[in-house]
């Protein structure tokens, strides 16, 4: 019997012990889940503009090649071995300058010889000339002694002529580039020598869709850029291709920029822009803000929450503690409240009466939510993007943090950081 009441008293025991293990874990989890399903996600911080109507410059925008106005590969006309090289590479040569000079020993000894011979004749027809006066000599050998003599004379211009062709000029003002031949080297006619290329001024030819050429006219503003979507140059339109490719449909432009500082190089890809006139009481938001999904493009925007949400009923409840306090103190005995003054009990009464009033002046900030509205874009200029569907003017968007941002969210604002300035610009304003 005693052994049968020990057992069974282990056993409730057990039973008791486990009743209770399992009732606090039940406990636990439904206080975990309680708290949870109640609990408030922190507000996410995200950087806000406000949208306004702003003057918006249209463009056409385009990719186009780098040439020189002047731009030539020279070549040798006629066969010869290279005596002297007359420039270096990126050397700037004038107008007539003489740049290559092949061996024209052969060339110079005819031509002397011709000279030499030019000297004969002419002698010979000046004697002809005399004696056709004293009438001694018959007409036929005067036109013999002048046919001589204007032959030699052309045949002196022709071993000039190539005399000349052994010496490569410069015909333009420009750069050379690397030279292509050596000394000594047996250049063949048409052999390239060098480039020359007229730097100063470039020609800029790019190609747009046939729907953009009513929009463009000749010495219209051409804006011109490297990369890193700044574009420092600036040109006019001198051409507009009159023929439509029927192939691509598109048209091919040509303009001309200054290119004083050396910047732009013969065939260098460019960033183009044909600015268009000034339009007004357009609005645009940062490229940041617009997201795009498979179901559309979108913006967040920032509104204040309903006065139910921002305004919870238990928000008083703290502020009464202040004021409660002293109804705490004036209820307890008499001998605990004598060791303070009585100048010193009515310090914190009058502390506790001024503390409630102070944040009941101050308006409760109310509370930030995001809206997620579709819109419709429309065109870019320079970071911007026109929206022509969606938002109002005075709307509060979203430009920076919207990683994991839902419609209805709880948002912070914090504009101390421009996304659509580069950090070393805000570094510097700060």
């Amino acid at each position: 019997m005693k052994r049968f009441i020990i057992i069974t008293a282990i056993l409730l025991l057990l039973a008791v012990v486990c009743g209770g293990i399992v009732g606090f874990n039940f406990l636990r989890d439904n206080g975990i889940k309680q708290y949870f399903a109640t609990m408030k996600p922190p507000a996410a911080t995200v950087s806000t503009t406000i949208v306004k109507p702003s003057s918006w410059t249209p463009g056409v925008e385009a990719i186009g090649t780098v040439s020189a106005v002047r731009g030539v590969d020279l070549t040798v006309e006629t066969a010869g071995i290279v005596r002297e090289i007359l420039f270096h590479a990126n050397q700037k040569v004038a107008d007539g300058a003489v740049l290559l000079q092949l061996d024209d020993a052969v060339e110079r000894a005819d031509l002397e010889a011709t000279k030499a011979q030019v000297a004969v004749v002419q002698t010979a027809l000046e004697r002809a000339i005399e004696l056709q006066k004293r009438g001694v000599n018959p007409e036929a050998t005067l036109d013999t002694a002048r046919a001589t003599a204007t032959a030699t004379e052309a045949q002196v211009a022709k071993l000039q002529a190539v005399l000349d062709q052994k010496r490569l000029t410069a015909p333009f003002s420009g750069t050379v580039g690397i030279p292509k031949i050596d000394l000594g080297q047996y250049l063949a006619p048409g052999t390239a020598v060098v480039t020359l290329q007229d730097l100063d001024t470039m020609r800029v030819d790019f190609s747009v869709p046939e729907q953009q050429l009513p929009l463009l006219k000749i010495d219209q503003t051409v804006r011109l850029g490297i990369g890193g979507g700044e574009m420092p140059f600036a040109g006019k339109i001198r051409g507009i291709d009159p023929k439509i490719d029927p192939a691509s449909r598109l048209v091919t432009i040509r303009a001309e920029v200054a290119n004083t500082e050396g910047k732009l190089t013969p065939g260098q890809f460019v960033q183009v822009r044909v600015e268009l006139p000034e339009e007004n009481n357009v609005l645009a938001v940062p490229q940041t803000a617009l997201t795009s999904s498979l179901y559309g493009d979108f913006v967040f925007v920032v509104r204040p929450a309903k006065a139910a949400e921002a305004a919870p009923a238990p928000a008083a409840k703290p502020e009464e503690k202040p004021a409660d306090k002293p109804a705490a103190d004036a209820a307890k005995p008499a001998d605990a409240m004598k060791p303070a003054a009585e100048g010193a009990a009515a310090k914190p009464a009058d502390k506790a009466a001024a503390d409630p009033a102070k944040p009941a002046t101050e308006a409760p900030k109310p509370e930030l939510v995001l809206s997620q509205v579709f819109v419709k874009p429309g065109r870019r200029n320079n970071g911007m993007v026109e929206i022509l569907e969606g938002i109002a003017s005075g709307d509060e968007v979203v430009t920076a943090g919207q990683n994991r941002l839902y419609n209805g969210m709880s948002v912070a604002v914090d504009n101390t950081i421009d996304p659509t300035k580069s950090a070393n610009n805000q570094a510097a304003q700060q």
